[in-house]
C-alpha cells in the first residue's frame, strides 16, 4: 500500500472508528466523538508532518477550553483562548507556506544552547504562573495547570517553526496533562474521562511523532 495513502486515509479512518466506539460508552456521544477524533487526528497528522493537522487542532482547543473551564483549570482555559487557538491558526498558515512538493513540511533543528534556554523558560515560567494561579479562587491543580501551559506554549511555538525538538517538549507536556486528567478523573470533574482518553492517545501519538521527526532530514 502506498505510504501516503496509509498516512493520509487508512490510519485516520481507523482512529475515527476507534473514536466512535469509545464515544458510545460516554454520556454525550457527539461531544465525545468530536473531542476525541479532533484530538487524535491533530496528533496523527502533526506526527506525519501534514499542515492540515492544525484544522483539527483548532477544533480540539475550543472544546478543551470548555472542558477546562468546567474543571476549574482556568490557566489552560485562558491560555487556550488567548494563545493556543491563535497559535493553531498561525501554525496552519506557517506550515502551509513551508510545505514541499510531497505535501509535507521541511524540518528544522536547534543546538544545545537553545535546549537549555527552553528548559530554563519552562521551569521558571511554571513556578511563576503556578504561584499566580494558586491565588485564584476555585482554581484546581494550580502548579500542574501552570506547568502544562508554559510547556505547551513552548511546544506550540517550536512546532510552528518546524523544530523537531518540539516533540520532546510536547512529550513532557503530555505527561503533565495525563497526570492532570488522572487526578480530575479521580475527582470526578465534568468530561474528565474524555480528556483522559485524549491524553493517553496524545501520549502514544507523541511518541510516534518523536520517532518520525527524529528520522527526518533538516
Amino acid at each position: 500500500m502506498n505510504k501516503n495513502i496509509k498516512e493520509t486515509y487508512l490510519i485516520p479512518f481507523i482512529l475515527i472508528f476507534i473514536s466512535i466506539i469509545i464515544s458510545t460508552f460516554t454520556n454525550n456521544f457527539i461531544f465525545s466523538f468530536i473531542t476525541i477524533s479532533s484530538g487524535v487526528l491533530n496528533g496523527w497528522y502533526a506526527a506525519v508532518g501534514k499542515w492540515y493537522n492544525y484544522l483539527f487542532g483548532i477544533i480540539f482547543n475550543f472544546l478543551n477550553a470548555y472542558v477546562c473551564f468546567k474543571s476549574g483549570l482556568y490557566g489552560i482555559f485562558i491560555f487556550s483562548c488567548i494563545l493556543y487557538i491563535p497559535l493553531q491558526i498561525t501554525g496552519l498558515f506557517s506550515w502551509y507556506k513551508k510545505t514541499g512538493s510531497n505535501n509535507k513540511i521541511k524540518v528544522r533543528g536547534f543546538n544545545t544552547k537553545t535546549s537549555l534556554l527552553i528548559t530554563i523558560i519552562c521551569f521558571s515560567g511554571s513556578i511563576s504562573l503556578g504561584y499566580i494561579l494558586s491565588k485564584v479562587p476555585s482554581q484546581n491543580l494550580a502548579f500542574l495547570d501552570a506547568t502544562s501551559n508554559i510547556i505547551n506554549v513552548c511546544a506550540f511555538i517550536l512546532m510552528n517553526l518546524r523544530f523537531k525538538e518540539a516533540w520532546r517538549v510536547m512529550l513532557g507536556n503530555n505527561i503533565v496533562d495525563l497526570t492532570i486528567w488522572i487526578l480530575n478523573f479521580y475527582l470526578k470533574t465534568p468530561n474528565s474521562f474524555i480528556m483522559l482518553l485524549v491524553s493517553v492517545s496524545y501520549l502514544i501519538l507523541n511518541v510516534i511523532g518523536l520517532i518520525k521527526w527524529e528520522r527526518k532530514k533538516r
